[in-house]
């Protein structure tokens, strides 16, 4: 079966936007999303999601088969079965997009097997050799290990892969999941920007937890006892920093 066409697709919604003399931003928010997913299904870059497809079809005043064909149709152009092949096709590329993303989760599961292990031996490391006052151990160590791999142990292993449809037709600026409570003012999640903020979140989290530990060593040695606390504070509070960037771009 031939993959649906996005650069056809984009071309044709392009062409019918400007025919109902909408803007990218007046169609983005008659849909609910941002005006850069408009911009993306336009460019070919990707396809609506699926329970999209209906609403911006009858915005733009055609069927959900002319729309994934990417040509206007007679009405007896298409059969029931090319309209049911048309309609797989789209339900394929959705199921590709959660191969990928499970995919990615499977990725982010054994980095933070890597990561827990190497931070492990750093951590035994400088508690053979460094010397630490209960202090250091367990209020600036132990405490920044166990915020970046236990948020890290949730990103890779329980946070979903994609939002629900209400993040992408509500303007929310927090991302709730049973206990797991985020909110960033000034920041829209939906699902154009989730999966960078997804990836940004894994790779700060995992990455702080292996590079604090050699920080924090030289740190003790060449800076003077207070600055611990800041070294740790900035350890622990950045990972919104990496976050909002990732959101702001892809929104």
């Amino acid at each position: 079966m031939e993959q649906i066409d996005r650069e056809r697709f984009g071309i044709f919604l392009s062409e019918l936007r400007k025919e109902k003399c909408f803007t990218q931003q007046e169609l983005a928010e008659r849909l609910f999303v941002s005006n850069k997913a408009v911009s993306k299904w336009e460019r070919g870059q990707s396809l609506p999601d699926i329970s999209l497809l209906m609403p911006l079809a009858e915005l733009l005043g055609v069927s959900v088969a002319e729309l994934l064909k990417g040509e206007r149709l007679a009405e007896e152009a298409l059969d029931s079965c090319e309209v049911k092949e048309l309609v797989n096709k789209a339900l394929q590329l959705s199921a590709e997009e959660r191969e990928r993303g499970e995919r990615s989760r499977r990725f982010w599961r054994r980095a933070w097997v890597v990561c827990t292990a190497l931070a492990a031996v750093e951590v035994m490391l400088l508690v053979n050799i460094g010397r630490l006052t209960a202090l250091e151990l367990w209020d600036y160590l132990m405490l920044v290990e166990a915020l970046t791999l236990g948020f890290g142990a949730y990103f890779c292993f329980a946070a979903k892969e994609r939002l629900p449809a209400f993040y992408d037709e509500n303007s929310l600026n927090y991302y709730s999941d049973g206990w797991f409570r985020m909110n960033i003012p000034g920041v829209r999640f939906n699902n154009s920007n989730w999966p960078h903020i997804l990836r940004a979140a894994r790779a700060w989290l995992l990455g702080t937890a292996v590079v604090y530990p050699p920080v924090f060593a030289a740190a003790r040695v060449l800076l003077p006892a207070g600055a611990l606390l800041g070294v740790t504070l900035f350890a622990c509070l950045s990972f919104f920093i990496p976050i909002m960037a990732a959101a702001k771009k892809h929104e």
